[in-house]
C-alpha cells in the first residue's frame, strides 16, 4: 500500500464513539503528549502518518483491520513501574481489572511486580489462566453468587473484599467447610463522593457499595468479622469516586477510615495492618484534562495516612491502592476508518466512521468527551464544524465541536486516543456489531492479544 493511498474499503462484519471530539490545538497535526500514548508520533514528511510502537497506522489498518483498539505495550508496562516504584516495597498495587483484562496483559501485570483486583468469576478465570498467582489477587463485588465465593476460597486468593453482612457469614460458612481462614477487608462508604476536581465531603452514602461508616454499619461488621471462623479481618476498603485529579477527596476519606481503625483497636484491642484507598485515578482524555503522576499521588496519600496515624496514636498501616483506567487508560487508541462525510449546510458536517457506542458506550452512557485525529495523512486544511459518530441506530450524542484533523475524506483514518479503559471490556454487540481485536505493538511489531470477533461467533451463541 502507498504511504498516501487511503486504506481499502470498510471490511465487512467490521463495526468511534458518537461523542464529543475536543477543540483544536493551535497545531491541526499535533498530538497532544498528555492524551497519546508514550510511542505515538506523526511522520515528519509531508505525509505525516502517525505510528504507535513503532508501526505506522496505515500497516496496522491493513493488517489488522478497523475499528480496531491499538495497545502499546511498551507505554503499559512503563506505567506499570512507575505505579509500582511510587508505592514501593511498603504497599501494595492492584491492577483493578474492570478497565481492561485479557491474559496477556495480566502476564505483564505479573512481570512488572503488580497484583490484580477482580470483580467477577470471569475476571478470576482469566487472571488465574494467565499465571497470576492467587495470593495476589483480590475479589471485589457487592453481590458476588455462592459459587464465586467458592471458587474465590478455593483458589486461594489474598483477599476477598467483603461488600454486606449476609456475605459475612456465607463467606464465614465456605471458608470453615474448606478448613481456611480466609482473609478479608471490609468495604467501607466514608461519605466521600470525589470526581475529576470536585469532592463532596458529607452524605453519599446511599449507594450499593460498602458498609456505612456514620451509619455504624460498618463498626459492626468489624465486631461480627473479628468473631466468624474461618475469617481473618486484615483490614479496611474505601473507594471514593473515578477520574478524580487530585487528593483532596482521599484525605477526608483516609481520615475517616484511620479514625475507625482507631476506634477499633479501643474497642477490640486491634490494631489491623491493612487499608486499601481503592482506586478512580484520573487520566487526560483531552488536552484540558490534568491527571498527577503516580509519585506525586504516593507521596501525598502515604503522608495522608501516616500524619492520621500519628494523630491517632496507630502504626501506620499497609496501604493498598487500585489504578486500573491509570494505567490502562492512556495506553490505547481505537483507530477507525472514515466512511461518509455528510454536510449539512448552515449546522455542521457528520462525520460517520466504523465503530460506534458498541466499541466506546461512555460517550452515550456518561457524556464522556474524547480527542480524535486524522492519523492516516497530514491535514492542511482548516477544521469544520463537524461531530465525529457511528454507524449505530442512535442519534449523536454530543455537543458539535471542531474537529482537530482538518477535512476528513472517505478511507482515512481517524484515532481517539485513551481508550484502553472501559472500552472493550464495556462493549456489545449492538446491533450485531462485532467486538473490534486488541492489538499489542511494542518496538515495530504488533500481534492479537485478544482476536476480532466474527459472524460465527454470534452464531455459535444463537442455538435457534
Amino acid at each position: 500500500m502507498s504511504r498516501s493511498a487511503h486504506p481499502a474499503g470498510p471490511r465487512h462484519g467490521d463495526v468511534m464513539p458518537e461523542g464529543h471530539v475536543s477543540a483544536p490545538p493551535a497545531d491541526l497535526n499535533a498530538l497532544d503528549p498528555k492524551v497519546w500514548s508514550r510511542t505515538v508520533a506523526r511522520a515528519a514528511d509531508a505525509e505525516g502518518v502517525v505510528s504507535v510502537g513503532g508501526m505506522d497506522v496505515l500497516t496496522l489498518a491493513e493488517q489488522f483491520g478497523t475499528p480496531a483498539y491499538i495497545l502499546d505495550e511498551q507505554d503499559f508496562r512503563a506505567r506499570c513501574r512507575a505505579w509500582r516504584d511510587a508505592f514501593g516495597t511498603g504497599a501494595d498495587v492492584y491492577y483493578a481489572g474492570k478497565a481492561f483484562l485479557s491474559r496477556a496483559v495480566v502476564r505483564w501485570l505479573h512481570e512488572e511486580g503488580l497484583n490484580v483486583d477482580v470483580c467477577s468469576g470471569g475476571e478470576l478465570t482469566v487472571a488465574l489462566s494467565a499465571g497470576m498467582p492467587a495470593e495476589r489477587i483480590a475479589f471485589h463485588g457487592n453481590n458476588k453468587s455462592q459459587a464465586e465465593l467458592e471458587y474465590a476460597v478455593k483458589s486461594g486468593v489474598g483477599h476477598i473484599v467483603v461488600d454486606s453482612f449476609d456475605e459475612l457469614v456465607r463467606l464465614s460458612w465456605i471458608a470453615r467447610q474448606q478448613g481456611i481462614r480466609q482473609r478479608i477487608l471490609i468495604r467501607v462508604t466514608v461519605g466521600v463522593e470525589a470526581h475529576t476536581h470536585e469532592f463532596i465531603a458529607t452524605a453519599h452514602e446511599d449507594q450499593k457499595f460498602g458498609l456505612s461508616l456514620s451509619g455504624g454499619m460498618a463498626a459492626e461488621a468489624v465486631r461480627r468479622a473479628l468473631t466468624l471462623d474461618g475469617l481473618e479481618l486484615a483490614g479496611i476498603h474505601s473507594h471514593i469516586g473515578s477520574q478524580i485529579f487530585d487528593t483532596a477527596g482521599f484525605e477526608v476519606a483516609a481520615r475517616r477510615v484511620v479514625g475507625l481503625l482507631a476506634e477499633i483497636k479501643a474497642e477490640h484491642g486491634v490494631e489491623l495492618p491493612e487499608i486499601d484507598l481503592g482506586g478512580g485515578l484520573g487520566i487526560a482524555y483531552t488536552s484540558d484534562d490534568d491527571p498527577r503522576e503516580p509519585a506525586e499521588i504516593a507521596a501525598s496519600l502515604t503522608e495522608i495516612v501516616r500524619r492520621e496515624c500519628a494523630a491517632e496514636g496507630l502504626t501506620p498501616p499497609r496501604i493498598s491502592v487500585e489504578p486500573g483506567r491509570a494505567i490502562v487508560g492512556p495506553t490505547a487508541l481505537t483507530l477507525y476508518q472514515v466512511g461518509t462525510v455528510k454536510p449539512l449546510e448552515g449546522l455542521r458536517t457528520y462525520v460517520s466512521v466504523d465503530g460506534g457506542m458498541s466499541d466506546n458506550i461512555r460517550t452515550a452512557l456518561y457524556d464522556a468527551e474524547y480527542s480524535v485525529a486524522l492519523v492516516s495523512r497530514r491535514s492542511a486544511a482548516e477544521p469544520m464544524l463537524s461531530r465525529v459518530v457511528g454507524k449505530h441506530c442512535e442519534p449523536a450524542t454530543s455537543c458539535p465541536r471542531r474537529l482537530p484533523a482538518g477535512r476528513p475524506a472517505p478511507g482515512d483514518l481517524l484515532a481517539v486516543p485513551a481508550t484502553g479503559a472501559y472500552c472493550r471490556s464495556m462493549a456489545s454487540n449492538y446491533n450485531h456489531a462485532l467486538k473490534p481485536p486488541v492489538v499489542a505493538v511494542s518496538e515495530g511489531e504488533a500481534r492479537v492479544i485478544v482476536r476480532r470477533e466474527t459472524e460465527e461467533d454470534l452464531l455459535r451463541l444463537d442455538i435457534g
